[in-house]
């Protein structure tokens, strides 16, 4: 009943996890920080290029199980400095706009610290087969 997704356009997990699992018509993707898949490094030290890499990985990941970002109902963004927090909203609405979707349900919340030094991470919950107009 469960699939598990893999794609090699998305980081490789760098620990005990998945990039994903689909259970029934849920689909759960696990926290993303900005390791671009070409070279699974975190390139960039500046929070707008991570965010984008970030949003980036999400989006090959959904996309594997034939889902877009329109199926996304609810995200949570952990990010190490609240102050950044404006410039990941505006990144975050270009997403949704230019993908044609509405904003999901959202959390966000200030950590110590995140996996290799990350500035921010997202984790997202999608839904198969969305019926909602």
């Amino acid at each position: 009943m469960k699939e598990i997704i893999h794609t090699q356009n998305a980081p490789i997990p760098i620990g005990p996890y998945v990039q994903g699992i689909v259970f029934k018509n849920i689909i759960f993707i696990s926290g993303q920080i900005s390791i671009n898949p070409l070279n699974n490094k975190i390139e960039n030290n500046n929070i707008e290029k991570q965010t984008v890499q970030v949003l980036k990985n999400i989006k090959y990941i959904i996309n594997k199980v034939n889902c877009s970002i329109k199926n996304i109902v609810k995200t949570t963004i952990f990010l190490i400095n609240l102050d950044d927090l404006n410039i990941i909203n505006n990144i975050y609405k270009d997403f949704f706009i230019k993908n044609n979707a509405h904003y999901p349900a959202r959390t966000c919340v200030e950590v110590s610290r995140l996996p290799k030094n990350a500035k921010v991470e997202i984790e997202a919950i999608a839904i198969k087969n969305n019926y909602s107009s």
